[in-house]
């Protein structure tokens, strides 16, 4: 670590992981910078703090050119490859990295192995379930990357840690060229932010570093071809395994189901006859399949760091998720009123309409450029009736009137703070006992809502509008 010492580092964004990065590089002696293109009060005040506790510089309202003497530039995950000052760094013959790959260079001798997830829809889930697993079996982890404290504060820090469980982006590890994992999974892939990576191909190669230089096992999923043929394509360490997960009866080296018990294949003795019980379908929460997916990825990462069956099975049970990730608000006239305000992509939606019967569907928002033809035409028989909100519902309407033309839909012409209340009160006009209304909007929220757990709490205190109502 003394190698930072006086080292001119500049960190692009001040965010929670910029600020976390350059703390932590000024505590080992190296020189920073921080740049950011805003100049609002907010960041104003985090400079000042910064710049009068830290020691370190901030320059605001210019993010484009590269303070002098940079010998590193440490981005922000969110920063686009094609950003001019890494152009500027590219040019200077300077290297650019992420808050991960500072993260991975910053491990002490006997630093605990990372157990690493990625995959475009049940990142969170997967890695939560996971460190509740570990923890079941008497491990010191936590649940960092992508989610939770900045992963540069955990490896400083002094706690001790067996293992991390580690949820990572396709922007994390595109700026991590030096990562590798004990073992890592990559959960699916479908089209998301290519606007940033500039193509489907450039996506999925990000996702697929994940595997590189993996030492136990490289979990991937048998319903999606793409996350095997990444596993294939990666440069593993000798002895490394592939190992599948899927929801049908496992082959040999994989995870699956059957009889509702999720089962091991792949870490057992003779693998070839053998499989060893995990849990029971009932212990994963919610128990809708790709939840059931994401409990036997974070399975298999467990298993392959040594963890005993009955772990899985009470790691499973004592995990909870969070809100808005198909969440159960309310029953109300035998009606039952799902938040899954988290499925902001197509991709998600689908998984999310997957899981019932007979649903009304309160979809729309922002498309992000997505398209809806193939979610419809997947989904059509499922659906009772549709409601739509947001800016770009019309990509949703036009959609089912060329692939589910017999289904109602409810066309909102609103993005204020009472159309959510509106489409709720359609939904429970279209929907009778035995259905389900069903928030999955397949876009994001910021047409109407400030997040998506805005969204999702917009729409629970809808339901539980109805519900008082009707008591």
């Amino acid at each position: 670590m003394t190698s930072w010492q006086d080292m001119h580092i500049t960190v692009a964004g001040l965010g929670v992981s910029g600020v976390s990065a350059a703390r932590a590089l000024a505590g080992l002696g190296a020189r920073i910078t921080v740049v950011d293109g805003g100049d609002s009060e907010a960041l104003r005040e985090r400079a000042v703090s910064l710049e009068e506790t830290e020691g370190i510089a901030v320059r605001l309202g210019d993010a484009d050119t590269l303070p002098e003497g940079t010998g590193l530039v440490v981005t922000s995950p969110g920063w686009k490859p094609t950003s001019p000052l890494f152009a500027a760094a590219a040019e200077a013959g300077v290297d650019v990295v992420g808050d991960v790959e500072i993260a991975w260079r910053l491990r002490g001798p006997d630093a605990a192995p990372w157990l690493a997830v990625t995959g475009t829809n049940g990142k969170t889930t997967t890695t939560q379930m996971l460190a509740s697993i570990l923890r079941a079996a008497g491990l010191r982890t936590a649940a960092v990357g992508n989610i939770g404290t900045p992963i540069v504060d955990v490896v400083l820090s002094e706690e001790p840690y067996d293992v991390l469980a580690v949820e990572l982006s396709s922007y994390q590890l595109h700026w991590a060229p030096s990562l590798r994992a004990h073992s890592a999974a990559v959960l699916n892939l479908a089209p998301d932010h290519l606007d940033w990576h500039g193509s489907m191909e450039a996506y999925a190669a990000d996702k697929g570093r994940i595997y590189e230089g993996n030492r136990i096992a490289c979990v991937y999923n048998v319903a999606d071809k793409a996350t095997e043929d990444l596993v294939r394509e990666a440069d593993v360490e000798e002895g490394c395994r592939a190992v599948g997960f899927t929801l049908g009866t496992p082959g040999p080296s994989q995870l699956g189901v059957v009889d509702g018990i999720l089962v091991d294949r792949a870490f057992v003795e003779n693998r070839q006859k053998n499989a060893q019980e995990l849990a029971e379908v009932g212990d994963v929460n919610p128990p809708a399949p790709h939840n059931i997916a994401n409990a036997l990825a974070a399975a298999a990462l467990a298993r392959a760091f040594g963890v005993p069956a009955t772990a899985v099975r009470d790691g499973l049970r004592a995990f909870t998720p969070d809100a808005h990730r198909i969440a159960h608000v309310a029953d109300v006239d035998g009606v039952a009123y799902i938040d899954d305000s988290k499925a902001t992509n197509t991709h998600a939606a689908e998984a999310s309409l997957a899981a019932y019967e007979s649903i009304v569907w309160i979809a729309g928002g922002l498309a992000k450029g997505a398209t809806f033809d193939e979610l419809v035409t997947k989904s059509a028989k499922r659906l009772k009736g549709v409601v739509l909100i947001g800016a770009d519902r019309g990509l949703i309407r036009d959609a089912l009137a060329r692939h589910a033309p017999e289904v109602p839909v409810v066309d909102l012409d609103r993005t204020d703070t009472g159309a959510m209340p509106a489409a709720v009160r359609e939904a429970q006009r279209l929907a009778a006992a035995g259905d389900t209304v069903l928030l999955a909007p397949a876009c994001a929220s910021m047409d109407m809502f400030a997040n998506y757990n805005q969204r999702g709490d917009a729409f629970a205190d809808a339901v539980r509008g109805l519900a008082a109502a009707g008591a």
